[in-house]
């Protein structure tokens, strides 16, 4: 909590235990913000991220708040991606939630007086501040639920029997809810299986973007049927702002068709938002004329878990009582205490300012927008050839990517990725929902525009460069073109090495083997290319992905480097196999030849010697100098030779024109172990495995 926040609270609360709560926040969310934990803190409670009974000794704290912030970011060395500061109006937020449980446990009457307080305050703020005179409120923490309740309400007041003979009386006539299919996804789902009454109709014939005039003739028309066939218009949802696109439907006609056919007008989405502002478009003040709406305050405000609110006009307050819209509970009535306290601390001008800042955000984009939408939609677009499917998902496989490496260049920006029915997928650039939280300001939009100025030319030469790519694969008779429409780069390749081994697991364990260690030598490159094993859930196995292409790419060039690197790696691969069935032969014949000269020794030193104390009295008077030759084993000519001659020179001999790699085999004077020595250095000790490429390997 900020300081002077604090002190204030300190100075002027009187109650100690609202003075302690205070202080109580204000320490837990240093210790959860922190964002300088040292490694050795996170090590500290890694273990404790697996769970585990509870202990019977208790924590304190600090040490359970500790735990929350390891799982929050886990092993995250960068604080880039984490939420942006709660500041002042964070902190009263959840210090209002601490609040509601605090009061709740409160004599009753005392509980009661404030709660009714807190819920008339809220709702006849919210009612003037977005013109919705003679307003009632229902405060809910899913955005779906205050829908859900007003339906049951339209339920209640059109089936008059409904509330003593329940679905009963539906068999008849069913009601029927209607829905334009640019509605948030689910949401007519969730109404049906949680009603399990009515029938949700979403005319695809529509407009995907809003609701426009010829589709209020067509919504009308559907209707009419409807009643003509025994069935009840119930309730109409309409959208000031769409979920996708953010377009708003034509209101004040679908005002004038729900009072034709008596239905009830819920309307939501993001540019109720807007009717805060003193200027408000003609076709988002139609809102004010339906029977409810739905506010998101959090995301708007950037408040963080305060209530959404469902405002609604009815004359019946007992109907408004059964459907749950209002409530006698108290724990109900408190849940509205977080956003009286977080109005209180904005007020009306902050309110204003944060949405003003966020329609500015979006007008700074220079965008010609000529339906007031506050959401810019990024769509990559590129000339392709009719019905090409392929290249219409390699496009939008391309924007996915070019969404997801926004979002992580420019967190602050808030961007994220949506698939519309008609336009595909887009970059989706939502301030009035993301800036408030994400502190989103004009630098992130101008770095947003730098880094989509930067990615889109590489995007395009990407899908340019694509069919050159597969064709140039296929000139080489090792290499093979792996098909993946939802990679975004230049395309994936596996190379198939030439083994005639009739065991097609043998095989396939080689092939993996090479592919791995070829992207493990490509990603040592010093190239502005990426190399990777695809996506995360590819069919496709074994096989190395290239990522997009960058300027002066030459895609034959790249292409030959990789036939010739895992040709390389094949060879090399082969070149071990054969060494190490060689080397572990004349293993096996040194150590045959080392024990029969072992034998040997011992039977020229004598028994008594080999006793241990026997041996160490005779050896001190009559000490014998003998010892075991060691070997030394040429891969070229096969043959097995002593060292005595290499270690008196102190060197081996070696022909000019012999680069073989020849090994050195000693057995130790336990007669246990083995000395593998490398005399002459390889040409390329880069095909040895790393247990080989050391100077002397201990072998027992």
């Amino acid at each position: 909590m900020d300081k002077p926040l604090c002190n204030c609270l300190c100075n002027i609360i009187t109650d100690p235990i609202l003075n302690e709560m205070a202080k109580n926040i204000e320490e837990a969310m240093k210790i959860l913000e922190n964002g300088q934990r040292e490694v050795e803190e996170r090590q500290k409670y890694i273990l404790k991220d697996i769970p585990g009974p509870l202990q019977g000794c208790g924590q304190d704290v600090s040490s359970i708040l500790q735990l929350i912030q390891n799982l929050m970011y886990g092993e995250e060395k960068e604080d880039s991606q984490r939420m942006h500061g709660l500041g002042e109006r964070g902190h009263v937020t959840l210090l209002g939630h601490s609040l509601v449980a605090y009061i709740s446990g409160l004599h009753r009457e005392r509980v009661r007086r404030l709660s009714i307080r807190v819920q008339s305050d809220t709702t006849l703020w919210l009612c003037r501040i977005f013109r919705y005179e003679n307003g009632s409120a229902y405060y809910h923490d899913d955005d779906r639920e205050g829908l859900l309740r007003v339906c049951r309400l339209v339920l209640y007041s059109r089936y008059e029997d409904y509330a003593t003979e329940g679905y009963a009386v539906l068999s008849c006539r069913h009601p029927v809810i209607y829905q334009s299919s640019a509605c948030r996804p689910g949401l007519g789902h969730y109404l049906c299986i949680t009603l399990m009454c009515c029938r949700i109709v979403m005319p695809h014939h529509l407009a995907n973007a809003a609701f426009s005039l010829q589709d209020v003739s067509v919504l009308d028309r559907l209707i009419k049927d409807d009643v003509k066939s025994g069935k009840v218009p119930l309730l109409l949802i309409a959208n000031a702002g769409t979920a996708g696109a953010g377009h708003t439907d034509k209101l004040g006609n679908l005002r004038e068709l729900c009072d034709q056919h008596n239905m009830w007008l819920h309307v939501e989405g993001v540019n109720l938002a807007t009717l805060a502002l003193s200027c408000v478009t003609s076709s988002v003040l139609a809102a004010t004329r339906c029977d409810s709406m739905t506010l998101t305050l959090g995301p708007w405000l950037g408040l963080p878990a305060v209530p959404a609110v469902t405002l609604y006009r009815h004359e019946d307050p007992a109907l408004a009582l059964a459907t749950g819209l209002a409530s006698t509970q108290v724990a109900e009535k408190l849940r509205a205490l977080p956003l009286w306290m977080s109005l209180q601390n904005l007020g009306h001008d902050r309110i204003v300012k944060r949405i003003k800042h966020a329609l500015r955000l979006v007008s700074s984009l220079s965008v010609e927008d000529e339906v007031n939408s506050p959401i810019v939609l990024f769509k990559f677009s590129q000339e392709t050839s009719p019905g090409s499917t392929q290249a219409i998902s390699m496009f939008s496989t391309g924007v996915l990517q070019l969404g997801e490496q926004l979002a992580q260049q420019v967190p602050s920006s808030g961007v994220d990725l949506v698939h519309l029915e008609d336009e595909g997928s887009c970059v989706r650039f939502n301030p009035l929902m993301t800036s408030a939280l994400l502190g989103t300001q004009d630098g992130d939009v101008d770095a947003l525009m730098e880094r989509i100025g930067e990615m889109v030319p590489l995007l395009s030469l990407t899908m340019c460069l694509r069919h050159e790519f597969r064709e140039e694969v296929s000139n080489h008779s090792n290499l093979t073109y792996v098909e993946d429409l939802n990679w975004p780069g230049l395309g994936g390749i596996r190379y198939n090495p030439t083994c005639k081994d009739p065991d097609e697991s043998k095989r396939q364990l080689l092939q993996e083997k090479i592919n791995g260690d070829l992207l493990k030598n490509l990603q040592q490159l010093e190239t502005e290319v990426e190399f990777s094993t695809g996506p995360e859930f590819s069919p496709e196995k074994s096989c190395i992905f290239i990522g997009m292409a960058t300027e002066n790419l030459d895609v034959a060039k790249l292409v030959d480097a990789i036939a010739a690197m895992g040709r390389d790696i094949e060879e090399g691969s082969k070149l071990l196999d054969n060494m190490t069935e060689t080397v572990q032969r004349g293993i096996q014949e040194a150590e045959r030849q080392l024990q029969k000269a072992n034998e040997e020794k011992i039977m020229k030193e004598g028994v008594l010697r080999q006793i241990p104390v026997v041996g160490s009295v005779l050896n001190w008077f009559s000490p014998v100098q003998s010892s075991v030759n060691g070997k030394t084993f040429n891969l070229v000519a096969g043959s097995l030779d002593s060292t005595e001659s290499i270690y008196s020179m102190k060197t081996q001999p070696v022909k000019e024109t012999d680069l073989t790699p020849v090994f050195n085999i000693t057995k130790q004077s336990d007669g246990k172990c083995f000395h593998f020595t490398i005399i002459t250095p390889l040409t390329n000790p880069s095909i040895l495995p790393e247990c080989m490429r050391v100077t002397e390997v201990l072998f027992c």
